[in-house]
């Protein structure tokens, strides 16, 4: 017997569920409150179940699985060529249950463990964020009153306590005092951001898969604890080539008439971790003192960008080859196709 497919709209109190009954042929489309969704569930057989990966989706996910439900995770992106009419909680949960039935890459079901990890990357993000905000707002804000200093946080520590004292004879009290304490407060920023990588630091000592893919030149304490909650489980893609697509780490295409031209990156898939290892091929091309022969080829023949996307790919195919085929790194393996 087929397995009923069931779309799932998710929102805060009220969720949308479209499906067609295995025993009569209905439509059904219908809201379902968030208390009683589970229990919705818990009475059905065995069905797939289709939501957008958005917030919340993960912690419904788990629980379905748990019931012995398959559940299929989408992007938003996916789902949206489905949507016909207006767009309401009927007509997305109708997209969803299309959508579902398409063959296409879904995104991983994580653990709670995986997803803990990823919201630590999350939070130290934002507060590099702040960071970088409150360093070009103290910048902007002294330059109104002559004080020009240099980029970066070194030249800003060096400069501001020199700035306050010239300041403090034509400026008001309570500006200078604010000034100070914003200043001030880029040390508790540095410390939040320390206390979430010793954490990073002890979760990868305690990670076998983290260890085994931190020994790979480019990929540190971030990309390491990062690819592995993103990921989930490394066997669901087929091979290296299908992880780096997914990142969007593969280039772009358009064509016609079989003539097919490629274009830039895809820029598909997940941000944060694509970001990550962009920035950490581009250190091994600057820094690595033993580039070897492909990298070394690589940077002669290509524009130096090209060649940070392409030792990126590479990156991305050697974590997933390490953690589908448990093994540790080893810079002169040599990939063999099985005959």
């Amino acid at each position: 017997m087929d397995i009923t497919t069931v779309g799932v709209d998710i929102a805060k109190n009220v969720i949308q569920l479209h499906y067609i009954d295995a025993e009569t042929g209905e439509i059904v489309n219908k809201p379902v409150k968030r208390t009683a969704f589970l229990e919705h569930f818990a009475n059905r057989s065995a069905c797939l179940i289709g939501m957008e990966a958005c917030g919340g989706s993960q912690h419904w996910a788990r629980k379905l699985t748990a019931m012995g439900h398959q559940v299929k995770l989408m992007p938003a992106k996916f789902v949206k060529a489905f949507v016909m009419g207006n767009k309401n909680d009927a007509a997305d949960a109708r997209a969803i249950w299309m959508a579902a039935r398409q063959p296409g890459k879904s995104v991983a079901v994580k653990t709670e463990t995986q997803q803990a990890v990823l919201g630590l990357h999350r939070m130290r993000e934002q507060l590099v964020k702040f960071r970088t905000m409150q360093i070009n707002s103290l910048r902007g804000l002294l330059t109104e009153y002559g004080e020009v200093m240099g980029k970066g946080r070194a030249a800003l520590d060096k400069a501001v306590p020199d700035v306050l004292e010239r300041l403090v004879c034509r400026l008001p009290t309570i500006l200078i005092d604010t000034l100070r304490e914003q200043w001030n407060g880029l040390t508790n920023l540095d410390k939040q951001i320390a206390g979430i990588e010793r954490r990073l630091q002890a979760w990868l000592k305690e990670n076998k898969a983290c260890r085994a893919i931190a020994a790979i030149p480019g990929v540190g304490l971030l990309t390491a604890t990062a690819a592995i909650a993103t990921m989930g489980d490394a066997k669901t893609f087929r091979s290296g080539r299908e992880f780096a697509a997914w990142i969007g780490l593969v280039p772009r295409q358009t064509g016609s008439g079989g003539k097919v031209q490629l274009l830039g990156i895809s820029k598909r898939g997940d941000t944060y971790l694509r970001k990550l290892l962009i920035h950490g091929a581009r250190s091994v091309l600057f820094h690595t003192k033993e580039p070897g022969p492909w990298l070394e080829q690589l940077r002669k023949r290509r524009p130096m960008n090209v060649a940070v996307v392409a030792q990126a790919n590479k990156m991305a195919r050697t974590i997933w080859a390490i953690l589908a085929h448990d093994r540790q790194y080893d810079k002169d393996h040599v990939s063999v196709k099985p005959a």
